[in-house]
């Protein structure tokens, strides 16, 4: 484990695991089903990355967008890979919607939308709401269709 997957929940917030990546749900949702991809290898540079990682994330990004969609039907998808803060490789998995999403009763806006994501304004939810979310998020990646 390294300090950016443990910095975004592992193993508490684990959707899925792969050889060489993990798909988080994001603790703090910017928009309904944001994620965080972390690489498992030591990497501090996307080139550094090991070319069995480069090739699984083909793999890893389909099954993210396939289930995404079918989980929360998004407009768009972005992948932000900041890394300013937190050094290792990843992305922040950010499904974008032209108009508001309802799960669980609440309301998720999308503040940013039709512009870049706005990650200074986040959907306020509690550990129940995202409990829900990556319990939705496990059932369907458990559904490989590739």
């Amino acid at each position: 484990m390294n300090a950016t997957m443990k910095k975004f929940g592992y193993p508490e917030t684990l959707i899925r695991e792969y050889k060489h990546w993990v798909v988080l749900l994001r603790p703090q949702q910017a928009t309904l089903g944001a994620l965080v991809l972390v690489c498992k290898d030591e990497a501090g540079a996307f080139s550094e990355i090991s070319l069995a990682a480069f090739s699984e994330l083909k793999e890893v990004t389909s099954a993210i967008e396939l289930h995404l969609g079918r989980c929360f039907s998004y407009d768009k998808i972005n992948y932000l890979m900041l890394m300013m803060i937190d050094k290792d490789v990843h992305f922040h998995v950010l499904p974008r919607y032209a108009e508001s999403r309802v799960f669980d009763q609440i309301e998720f806006e999308d503040p940013g939308w039709p512009g870049p994501p706005d990650l200074s304004r986040v959907n306020s939810t509690g550990a129940a709401i995202n409990q829900g979310l990556q319990t939705k998020l496990q059932k369907a990646f458990k559904e490989e269709v590739f």
